[in-house]
């Protein structure tokens, strides 16, 4: 993991704002920032909408954004966040793909980390962002990638323009098959259609 810059964690005390959709994750994390004696106040989340009526109230230094969140993109939350208050910081986390340290920097966040992570990890990193330092794992540490490399030439060819009979040509596969890793990216991306899946793709870094 990197930090930037190296300075000391100080004795202040951070206000922190989770913003993540599954009740148990959700939960667990309330709990684990309950019990850090850094941590004033933390109040969660479960969508984007929810987070930003929190902000005026709450006025959090540091914000923990699940990457993908139902129906909506953790990058684009973290977005809506920093325009929103430019001095509230950001940092991602995903249990199910990894995001390109300077695709996490274009969305405005500070830091990225795997749900993998023991939960003191997690607390630790939220508390060095929160400070105002960076934390983006090193590549080997980073979660396997979120897309198979059949799901990710799958996307490429929807990205161009080509319907699911073209891709099946250019790829070798039946339409059959060409929709089943279709659905699996949609899933994956939480995405409703074509257009969705490729902006969300294009905002964490898997499409150039």
């Amino acid at each position: 993991m990197s930090t930037q810059p190296e300075e000391r964690l100080d004795g202040r005390q951070l206000r922190v704002l989770v913003v993540d959709d599954h009740d148990v994750v959700h939960w667990g994390f309330r709990v684990l920032f309950g019990e850090q004696p850094w941590v004033q106040r933390c109040v969660a989340a479960r969508t984007g909408a929810e987070a930003l009526e929190q902000l005026p109230t709450l006025r959090p230094d540091v914000a923990l954004v699940d990457l993908f969140l139902s129906g909506e993109s953790g990058a684009d939350v973290c977005a809506s966040i920093r325009k929103a208050s430019p001095s509230t910081r950001v940092l991602l986390i995903s249990g199910a793909g990894r995001m390109s340290p300077a695709a996490a920097r274009a969305a405005g966040a500070s830091g990225f980390v795997s749900k993998d992570w023991d939960a003191n990890e997690v607390a630790r990193a939220v508390r060095m962002v929160g400070l105002g330092m960076t934390m983006f794992a090193p590549t080997a540490e980073q979660p396997e990638p979120l897309l198979t490399e059949r799901e990710r030439e799958v996307l490429y060819l929807i990205a161009a323009g080509s319907t699911n009979r073209e891709i099946a040509q250019t790829l070798y596969l039946s339409p059959h098959t060409v929709k089943e890793h279709t659905s699996a990216l949609y899933r994956k991306l939480s995405a409703r259609n074509r257009a969705e899946a490729v902006q969300r793709a294009q905002r964490i870094g898997l499409l150039a």
